[in-house]
């Protein structure tokens, strides 16, 4: 079974989905694309069924990321599916927390920011209400977290596989 990771913001049209296609980028050129599945999601349905916001898909693809998305609202059940749960601020970090079923899905879930050492604040700010510079801003952020993100998910895969 495919190790599982969910990115989690609030609408499912910004930040999320960005982190969703950074982290397939860096699984796919690592190897792991047939052993871990990506995904992403919102604590909120507002924009279920929604395309990514379109600043959102102009910069992933000016870095070179494929962003084919549709938002969708996150679902307590889905943890029994889930290996981690990655929020991108810490009021999701609290919902989705709450959201888990139980102590050991909640423990499933990490704030995104935890997995780069030189990140200062914890939180990816949220974009949508701001410029274009914002979002920029928002990739940077997410590019920095990923590399160790992958790190942890290689060696969570490896473990698997012993």
């Amino acid at each position: 079974m495919p190790f599982s990771v969910c990115f989690v913001c609030t609408g499912n049209i910004c930040r999320s989905p960005m982190a969703e296609s950074v982290f397939r980028s860096l699984v796919d050129e690592a190897g792991l694309g047939d052993r871990v599945v990506v995904d992403s999601a919102g604590t909120d349905g507002w924009h279920e069924g929604d395309g990514a916001d379109p600043r959102t898909v102009s910069v992933l693809r000016a870095a070179g990321h494929q962003s084919d998305h549709m938002a969708r609202h996150f679902q307590a059940d889905w943890f029994a599916k889930l290996d981690l749960v990655i929020a991108l601020d810490s009021g999701h970090l609290r919902t989705l927390r709450r959201l888990a079923p139980t102590p050991a899905d909640a423990d499933k879930v990490r704030l995104l920011r935890s997995y780069d050492p030189e990140a200062a604040e914890p939180d990816v700010p949220d974009p949508y209400y701001g410029d274009f510079e914002g979002f920029e801003e928002c990739l940077r952020m997410v590019e920095a977290a990923s590399d160790g993100l992958l790190d942890a998910v290689r060696e969570a895969v490896e473990r698997r596989a012993a």
